[in-house]
């Protein structure tokens, strides 16, 4: 059994109650963080990430939809 992450996870919308379907990123090979986003049919931009809760906390805390998660 492969510990791999959902690619696509269902979420409730916050401003209408739609149910939106957000797509695991595309990230650097590092396996600490999942990122996901979708967009809502009302256009809310929904996110989620799992894993390591700093790299978490700070993907959910970044408005940019290019983030990425680097090592420093």
């Amino acid at each position: 059994m492969s510990n791999k992450p959902a690619r696509i996870l269902t979420f409730k919308c916050k401003s209408c109650t739609k149910s939106v379907q957000v797509f695991l990123q595309k990230v650097s090979a590092c396996s600490h963080i999942q990122p996901y986003q979708g967009i809502c049919t009302c256009g809310e931009v929904m996110r989620h990430a799992t894993g390591q809760k700093d790299a978490v906390e700070s993907y959910l805390a970044s408005s940019d939809a290019l983030w990425s998660h680097h090592h420093h």
